[in-house]
C-alpha cells in the first residue's frame, strides 16, 4: 500500500517513471499516479525536503489526495502546453480529478511558495481522502501541528513552516460536512465529497504566512493566471519540426528546472535516486553543472528562448569572474543555484533510500574534481550566444581571455573526466577534445569581434591538442578513438566529436569509431556511456544506458549520412519516455527509468537531436551543417 492508504509498508515505492513534475521556477514537486506528492524541497531546489517519501516511504513525508475507494483507475496528463498536472481517478461511482500546479513566482528569491491542489468531480460522486504528513529536513527536524478554526493548518519546525489553506466553505453532501479535518499522527487527514461539477481544494504555502480560508474565486484566479503564463511561454517557441509535442514537453521541463532569480539550471530536482536499484550510485543532482547548463544554451536558442539563454550566460560569466586566479582553476564543475560552491557531501543514515538504495546522499563530493571538458562546453555556449547577438562586454572578454590562457597551461593534466568517476585521474580524450573546442571558439570569437587575445598561443595549443588526440586518443588496434590514452575502452562522450567540428562526420576514422561503439556500447537504440567492467570507476555495481548518449547517437548517425537509421532510433527512444513524455538519467534493461528524475541533460539532448535531425531530413543527408550555424558561419 502507498502512504496514506491506511497502512504504510516499508519498501513500497512507485516506479521512478510514475511521476509528473510541477514547479514555480524556484522549486519543484514530484507527484505520482495515485496523487501523492512524494518529493518537495522548499524554498529552493537545493533546500531540505518537506515531502521526501520517495527516498523513505515511512519517514520521508508525503501529501496524498486520492479517492476513498479500494479500487480505482488513474490516468495522468498535463493541461496542454502547461506545467499543470492532472491526475484523473476513475471509479464506477464517478470520475474525479486533482489538478496540481504552482503559481509562478517572480524573478526575486522568496521563501513563500504556493502548491495548489485543486479537486473536482466531472461525473457522478466521489469522496476524496487527503493526508498531509510533512517531514522537514529529510525527516530530521520535528514539527508541531496547529489546526486554526478548522480552516487552515500550520506545520512548524525550526527549519521551516508549511501552511495548509482550505478552499471556500465546506460542502454539504447528504447532510454531512465535507472537507472535515482530523489529526493523523504528525499530520492531518481531510475528507472531501463532491458531486459532478463541484470544485474545491487546498493550497500549501511555505514561509511565514497567515493561516486562512481561501475563497473559491482566488483559487480560480491562481488557476487561470498559471495556465496563461505557461501557454504564453510555450507559444513563444519557434520550433515547427516533426516532434513538437515531445520538444515542447522537454522545453517546459527544462524551464521548470531553471532557477529564475539567477538563470541557473539544475541537473534534476531530486537527490539520491539510484542508477541501480539497491546500489550505491545515488547522487544529489539539485545543482548547476557547467556542462549540462552550457549545452542548454544550444537547446534554448534552437527554440527561440533567447531570454533564458542570456540569463544563463550571464550566470556563467559571473562564475568565471569570481573564480579567475583560484588554484583550482577558473571554474568549478558545479555550483549551487545562487552561484555559491558549498556542496559538502553527506549521507543521511536514518533514511532507507529508494527501494533500499543506500546511502541517501545530499551535497556532492564531485564538486571539487578537475574536469577539463567544462571549458569547452562553457566557451561553446559563450560563442553560440555571441552569434545570436548576446555579445560579451569588455570585462567579460577579459575574463574569457584569462580562462583560455589557463586552459593553455593545464590542458595536458590528468583529470576525473565527464562522468565524474571516482577511480583516479586519467588523461581523458573527451577532456582534451573539449579543451580544443574551448580554444577554437575563443579564436573565432576574438577574430570576429576584433578583440585583443593571445591568438598565436591559443592557435599553437589548439593544434597541439589536435595532434595529440589523433596520435594518443586513437587506438589503431581498436580502430577507434578511446576513453583515455592508457586504455582501449570506448566512451560515448566522443559522439560529440562531429557535432563540435573536431572530426568530419564521414571521416574513415570517425566511421570506424562509430562501428566500434555500435558493437560495444549500443543496445538497440540505447547507448551505454562506457563499460564500467572494462574501465573501473571506483564504484560498486552496474548502471543502465544513458539517455543523453542515446540522443547523441541519433545526431551522430544523421551527420554520418544515416538519416533513416537516425530517425528510427530517435522514434524508438521516444517510446522510453514515461506516460507524460519525461525522461530520467538512465534506462534499465527492461525499459525502466533509473537515476534522478526528470533529468535536464536527457531533455536538452532530445531537443538538440530533434532540431538537428529535422535539418538533416529536410536538407538531405549530404548536408551536415547544424541548423543554428546556417547563415552564421565564421570566417
Amino acid at each position: 500500500m502507498r502512504p496514506g492508504t491506511g497502512t504504510t509498508v516499508a519498501g513500497d515505492y512507485p516506479d521512478i517513471s510514475d511521476h509528473g513534475i510541477i514547479g514555480d521556477l524556484q522549486t519543484a514537486a514530484l507527484i505520482d499516479r495515485d496523487g501523492t506528492i512524494d518529493w518537495f524541497c522548499c524554498p529552493r531546489f537545493d533546500s531540505p525536503t518537506v515531502f521526501g517519501s520517495l527516498v523513505d516511504a515511512e519517514r520521508g513525508g508525503f501529501c496524498r489526495i486520492s479517492p476513498d475507494a479500494d479500487d480505482f483507475v488513474t490516468k495522468q496528463l498535463y493541461l496542454p502546453d502547461t506545467a499543470m498536472l492532472v491526475t484523473r481517478f476513475l471509479t464506477e461511482a464517478g470520475v474525479g480529478e486533482v489538478i496540481d500546479f504552482m503559481p509562478v513566482t517572480g524573478g526575486e528569491a522568496t521563501d513563500v511558495h504556493q502548491l495548489v491542489r485543486m479537486v473536482r468531480v466531472v461525473r457522478g460522486t466521489m469522496t476524496f481522502v487527503g493526508e498531509i504528513q510533512p517531514r522537514f529536513d529529510f525527516g530530521r527536524a520535528p514539527h508541531t501541528v496547529d489546526i486554526v478554526n478548522g480552516a487552515a493548518i500550520t506545520f512548524s519546525s525550526d527549519v521551516g513552516r508549511l501552511t495548509l489553506h482550505r478552499i471556500g466553505d465546506p460542502v454539504l453532501h447528504d447532510g454531512q460536512r465535507a472537507g472535515h479535518i482530523t489529526p493523523s499522527g504528525d499530520g492531518v487527514r481531510i475528507t472531501i465529497t463532491l458531486d459532478a461539477g463541484e470544485t474545491t481544494g487546498v493550497v500549501l504555502t511555505s514561509g511565514d504566512v497567515e493561516p486562512r480560508q481561501m475563497p473559491q474565486e482566488e483559487l480560480e484566479e491562481l488557476y487561470h493566471r498559471t495556465r496563461r503564463y505557461w501557454r504564453e511561454w510555450t507559444d513563444a517557441s519557434t520550433y515547427t519540426g516533426r516532434w513538437r509535442e515531445y520538444v515542447s514537453r522537454s522545453a517546459i521541463t527544462l524551464k521548470l528546472m531553471t532557477y529564475a532569480p539567477t538563470g541557473a539550471l539544475v541537473a534534476a530536482p531530486t537527490a539520491a535516486l539510484p542508477e541501480q536499484v539497491g546500489g550505491e550510485r545515488n547522487w544529489d543532482y539539485r545543482y548547476t553543472w557547467i556542462r549540462d547548463a552550457s549545452f542548454s544554451v544550444y537547446a534554448l536558442l534552437c527554440l527561440g528562448h533567447v531570454e533564458e539563454a542570456e540569463a544563463f550566460v550571464k550566470w556563467l560569466m559571473d562564475r568565471i569572474h569570481e573564480s579567475v586566479g583560484d588554484d583550482s582553476g577558473p571554474l568549478k564543475i558545479m555550483y549551487r543555484i545562487d552561484g555559491s560552491s558549498d556542496l559538502v557531501e553527506e549521507t543521511i543514515g536514518d533514511l532507507e533510500g529508494y527501494r533500499g538504495s543506500r546511502p541517501v546522499r545530499i551535497g556532492n563530493g564531485a564538486a571539487d574534481q578537475l574536469q577539463l571538458d567544462i571549458y569547452g562546453e562553457a566557451m561553446s555556449a559563450i560563442h553560440l550566444a555571441d552569434t545570436h547577438g548576446l555579445e560579451l562586454p569588455h570585462r567579460g572578454w577579459d575574463q574569457v581571455r584569462d580562462m583560455l590562457d589557463w586552459v593553455c597551461d593545464h590542458w595536458g593534466e590528468p583529470e576525473e573526466g565527464i562522468w565524474e568517476t571516482r577511480g583516479g585521474k586519467q588523461h581523458f580524450t573527451y577532456g582534451r577534445f573539449m579543451c580544443w573546442v574551448a580554444l577554437d571558439r575563443g579564436i573565432r570569437l576574438a577574430q570576429r569581434r576584433g578583440r585583443p587575445a593571445s591568438i598565436e598561443r591559443w592557435t599553437a595549443e589548439r593544434d597541439r591538442i589536435y595532434e595529440e588526440i589523433m596520435s594518443t586518443g586513437w587506438n589503431p588496434e581498436r580502430g577507434a578513438f578511446v576513453q583515455h590514452l592508457d586504455t582501449d575502452v570506448l566512451d560515448a562522450s566522443l559522439l560529440l566529436m562531429p557535432l563540435m567540428g573536431f572530426v568530419a562526420p564521414r571521416d574513415p576514422m570517425w566511421l570506424s569509431t562509430m562501428a566500434a561503439m555500435e558493437e560495444t556500447l549500443v543496445s538497440d537504440s540505447l547507448v551505454y556511456r562506457y563499460d564500467p567492467s572494462a574501465s573501473p570507476d571506483g564504484l560498486r555495481g552496474s548502471e543502465g544506458t544513458f539517455t543523453l548518449c542515446s540522443f547523441w547517437y541519433v545526431d551522430a548517425l544523421a551527420r554520418s549520412g544515416h538519416t533513416g537509421r537516425a530517425r528510427y532510433t530517435f522514434e524508438k527512444m521516444l517510446t522510453y519516455a514515461n506516460h507524460l513524455g519525461l525522461f530520467s538519467e538512465e534506462i534499465g534493461l527492461t525499459g525502466e527509468q533509473l537515476g534522478n528524475f526528470p533529468q535536464a541533460f536527457s531533455h536538452l539532448a532530445l531537443i538538440n537531436a530533434a532540431v538537428n535531425l529535422d535539418y538533416q531530413l529536410d536538407h538531405g543527408s549530404g548536408d551536415v551543417e547544424p541548423v543554428l550555424w546556417r547563415g552564421r558561419r565564421d570566417a
